[in-house]
């Protein structure tokens, strides 16, 4: 069997479904094995949009999204999607090509140490020097990329290679892997910390994300009746509906939600992962903290915890769950009642009719035009901020947004595999000016690929964040803005419907106009980021005596 032919063996033996990408000359005898068989290939316009939609495939499914490029300048631009998916915790196989290994008759000629290159940026990174080899690289590439904390593999597929013929070849055998239990002894000290808290707070953090803990989160939360927050990746994990949710924790310190955080005195965090921003900070005098996570906590100036809980956190939770029966003897009344007062300011600007649009009354128009089981994927800009706090979500993985590269470019790509993997959900990207523009070509693989999307872009003609960061820092309005295509005529001309919001009572009827239409719409949506120094409340006090 030729190589080539055993390596998309493999990735068949894995489950694999898409193959996002752009094929080299490198790829060739790759590309031909995969022309014959049931993997799609799904062609993008550059390889950070695949990357960018691969990784999202294993952010929604659990299962490792696979990309492809090129030796060179196709693998250098994985970069950036390599660290996406490596900070993000989503898995992520990245296949290269390369020269041959064993002759060349080109020099050095787009050649350079790809598999370094990817070494800081991935959980392995390994060229294939024999084709025997691949079908236990693969398995390996793929158990490393799915287990906790997932992540982004790399292999190198050289071109003399790829083209070989195997004998004696093996396809190793799936199987599951049941993670440990934590450990009984730290399960009967958390059980004694939490009865003995007053103001007991269950933090949701991104690894609770990753694992579909909705139910036994949930039941431990109503059984308990301790109220929850989580973080921006930790959103929807648990409904918003739930009367003891008080919100999300869209800045590490001085926002609303941090009014509850500073009155409790216990502080259960689920699924807690360092890469984002904190979503408190402990102090030596504060509130006590459990830990309950696959891995053990990372400890930092700002997260020391008492107690750890390692192991599979369903289990954690569940068992928790039964040692604690019935509701909990502890004060909680106060930290509800600051619900209120939170939900009071998140919604105050809901039905604001200015133009162009408060931030407040875009997030509010998008919740209120879109289906309770709908997915926003957003990239990265002060709206994101917004988003993150006022965005009330109902399941899982219905906001799908970047608190660990952070990087911009990202949210038209990961919706459009949003769109691939749902097509009977409404999708949704909410991109700036600025980051859909840089990878705005996508639209055209969109086109072909026939997905239903609506791509909302927040314009402000500027690097937004970045400016609110040089104004809150007293510097000079300097070095951020530029201008913008026309984006109706711009979304016309890869045939898609183009939009221009001119007054606020548009959006909702719009969102819901495309929808019901299919295909791919693009809605330009003037935005007043006058309106960001109300994230930062001037005095926590006030509004918590308001």
């Amino acid at each position: 069997m030729k190589a080539s032919d055993l390596f998309i063996k493999a990735l068949e033996n894995e489950g694999v479904e898409y193959i996002f990408g752009i094929p080299g000359e490198e790829n060739l005898d790759f590309l031909d094995s995969l022309r014959r068989s049931n993997i799609r290939l799904i062609l993008t316009r550059h390889e950070q949009g695949a990357a960018f939609m691969a990784a999202t495939y294993g952010r929604l499914t659990g299962k490792t999204g696979v990309c492809l490029a090129t030796l060179g300048p196709g693998a250098t631009n994985l970069v950036t999607c390599a660290a996406y998916a490596q900070l993000g915790a989503m898995p992520m196989l990245m296949i290269t090509g390369q020269k041959p290994i064993n002759s060349s008759k080109q020099g050095r000629f787009q050649i350079i140490d790809i598999v370094r290159m990817m070494e800081p940026l991935t959980k392995s990174s390994k060229q294939i020097v024999n084709g025997v080899m691949i079908p236990s690289l693969v398995r390996d590439a793929f158990r490393l990329a799915e287990e906790e904390r997932p992540g982004a593999v790399h292999l190198e597929l050289p071109e003399d290679v790829a083209g070989e013929q195997v004998k004696n070849w093996h396809i190793f055998t799936k199987h599951e892997i049941r993670r440990p239990d934590a450990d009984k002894q730290a399960l009967d000290e958390a059980v004694v910390m939490i009865k003995a808290a007053k103001r007991p707070l269950v933090l949701i953090g991104a690894g609770a994300n990753r694992k579909k803990l909705f139910q036994p989160l949930q039941k431990f939360i109503e059984k308990t009746g301790i109220p929850f927050f989580n973080t921006q990746m930790g959103k929807g994990v648990v409904s918003c509906e739930s009367p003891l949710f008080l919100g999300t924790a869209a800045l590490s310190d001085g926002d609303v939600v941090h009014l509850a955080v500073s009155l409790a005195d216990l502080i259960i965090n689920v699924g807690h992962d360092v890469v984002e921003k904190p979503p408190f900070f402990m102090h030596e005098d504060g509130q006590k903290v459990i830990h309950i996570n696959f891995n053990s906590a990372q400890v930092d100036e700002v997260y020391f915890p008492q107690l750890e809980m390692v192991g599979d956190i369903a289990t954690s939770i569940t068992a928790l769950t039964k040692k604690l029966s019935g509701q909990l003897n502890n004060q909680v009344s106060d930290l509800l009642t600051i619900r209120k007062k939170i939900k009071k300011i998140i919604h105050e600007f809901d039905e604001d009719d200015s133009f162009p649009m408060l931030p407040q009354r875009i997030v509010a128009d998008v919740r209120k035009a879109l289906d309770k089981d709908a997915i926003i994927a957003l990239d990265n800009g002060m709206y994101k901020l917004w988003f993150a706090r006022h965005y009330h979500t109902y399941m899982p993985n219905t906001v799908l947004l970047d608190n660990a590269l952070a990087t911009m470019g990202a949210g038209l790509p990961s919706a459009m595999a949003c769109a691939l993997i749902y097509p009977n959900r409404q999708v949704m990207a909410v991109c700036g000016d600025g980051g859909f523009m840089m990878n705005s070509q996508e639209l055209e693989t969109a086109m072909r690929l026939k997905l239903n999307l609506v791509v909302l872009i927040v314009t402000d003609k500027a690097y937004g964040m970045i400016r609110w960061k040089q104004e809150g820092q007293g510097l000079d309005d300097f070095g951020l803005e530029y201008n913008n295509p026309d984006f109706v005529k711009y979304a016309d001309s890869y045939g898609a419907s183009g939009y221009r919001i001119e007054e606020a009572q548009a959006l909702v009827p719009l969102i819901r106009q495309c929808f019901s239409q299919g295909g791919i719409h693009i809605i330009d949506t003037p935005i007043d980021y006058s309106e960001n120094k109300r994230l930062f409340p001037k005095n926590l006090s006030e509004v918590l005596n308001d």
